[in-house]
C-alpha cells in the first residue's frame, strides 16, 4: 500500500468514524513531528485530507486543531529530548542512519537561525523532525525551544487543516459551477 493510498484510507476511516478524528489527528501529527517516524511515514497528506472533512461534515475544526498542535508539539518535545539525551549518537539510530544528510543540514540550520529555526523548520519536510533533534543536541535553552515548538505547532496544525478545508470548498465550488 502506497502512502497516498494509506492517506486516503485514514481519511475514509475518519469520515466514517468521526469520534476518532481528534485522536487520529493527534497520532498523525505526533508521528509527523517525531524524529524517526516522520522519515518513514509522512502524515501531512492525511492531515490535509482530514482538514477537507471539516467543512463537509460536522467534525469540529477546534478539536482537530488542538489535537494536531498537541501531537506536533509533543513529537518535537520527544525529538528534542532524544537529541539532548543521546547527542551525536542520535545520528546512528535507525532510520536516521539511513538518511545521513538530514541531521547535518538540520544542525547547520539550527546553528544559523537559532530559536526561529524551530518555527521555520516545522514547515519544511525532513527538517520538521530533524531540527528539534538538532536543537536538543546543541542544548538549545529548554523554555526557548518549547515556546517556539508549541507556537509553531499551533500555526502548523491550523495551516494543514485549513488548507484541506479550503481545497474542499474550492472543489465544491468548482464542481457546482460546472
Amino acid at each position: 500500500m502506497g502512502l497516498e493510498e494509506l492517506a486516503r484510507e485514514v481519511v475514509g476511516f475518519v469520515n466514517e468514524h468521526r469520534t476518532w478524528a481528534a485522536p487520529i489527528v493527534f497520532v498523525l501529527a505526533f508521528g509527523e513531528s517525531l524524529a524517526f517516524v516522520s522519515l518513514l511515514v509522512p502524515a501531512w497528506g492525511a492531515l490535509v485530507g482530514i482538514g477537507a472533512l471539516v467543512g463537509a461534515t460536522d467534525i469540529s475544526f477546534w478539536s482537530l486543531w488542538i489535537a494536531g498542535a498537541l501531537g506536533a508539539g509533543i513529537g518535537d518535545w520527544v525529538s528534542y529530548w532524544i537529541g539532548f539525551k543521546f547527542k551525536d549518537h542520535a545520528a546512528q539510530i535507525w532510520p536516521l542512519s539511513r538518511y545521513p544528510s538530514v541531521l547535518p543540514r538540520a544542525e547547520a540550520f539550527v546553528a544559523d537561525w537559532g530559536v526561529p529555526s524551530i518555527f521555520i523548520g516545522r514547515f519544511f519536510g525532513p527538517l520538521r523532525a530533524a531540527v528539534p533533534l538538532a536543537a536538543g543536541i546543541f542544548e538549545m535553552p529548554y523554555w526557548q525551544f518549547q515556546m517556539a515548538n508549541f507556537s509553531s505547532a499551533l500555526v502548523w496544525s491550523a495551516t494543514l487543516l485549513l488548507f484541506g478545508d479550503i481545497l474542499s470548498k474550492l472543489a465544491g465550488w468548482f464542481w457546482g459551477a460546472i
